[in-house]
């Protein structure tokens, strides 16, 4: 899971990179030439939209959805277990939830072949097709996570299962905020 984070990270990344280059190219065209690309705010909302619902992906993986975890660690080892249990249960079904109401955005926009109102007018299939898909990696992702909570909730591992499942604190911020610096370290000696 980790892995596929890392990639869609970058991912994200260089579609922002090339972002800021194309609006920095439309901006001195705009200045320089007195014209214009058209389409920077198109091409921007796209990215977004499909970067956001990638996002997804990389924060579940990192544990870093906001959960209200105050008395979460002061709790005996099986509530904790029961409440990542419930956690991983409810991710599960928000990705279905999303790809149930995705589906019907896809059927409307085919049976009334959309594009977009701007000088690119895009057909928005294809936009919205890359979308849903980052919406189902999200879906996949937290229906198999939700699998595997599951699996040790009722397999009794909850020390595991809090281990894996946990809210990240302070403490788990700064292990891996620590572990990052050393790989970086790593790579520049």
């Amino acid at each position: 899971m980790e892995f596929i984070a890392t990639w869609i990270s970058r991912l994200f990344g260089w579609s922002l990179l090339f972002l800021s280059c194309f609006v920095a190219l439309e901006t001195v065209m705009r200045k320089v030439f007195n014209t214009s690309l058209q389409g920077a705010d198109e091409l921007g909302g796209y990215i977004l939209a499909f970067g956001s619902s990638l996002a997804f992906v990389v924060t579940l993986a990192e544990r870093a959805h906001i959960r209200i975890d105050v008395l979460h660690r002061k709790f005996p080892i099986f509530v904790q277990s029961l409440i990542d249990w419930l956690a991983a249960l409810s991710m599960a079904v928000l990705g279905c939830f999303l790809l149930y109401v995705g589906w019907f955005v896809l059927k409307d926009t085919l049976a009334y072949g959309s594009t977009a109102a701007t000088p690119w007018a895009t057909p928005l299939i294809w936009p919205q097709t890359a979308w849903y898909g980052a919406l189902a990696i999200f879906s996949i992702s937290a229906i198999a996570l939700s699998a595997r909570a599951t699996w040790l909730f009722f397999a009794g591992d909850h020390r595991t299962l809090a281990a894996e499942f946990n809210p990240k604190g302070a403490a788990d911020e700064l292990v891996d905020e620590l572990q990052e610096l050393a790989k970086r370290k790593g790579k520049l000696q």
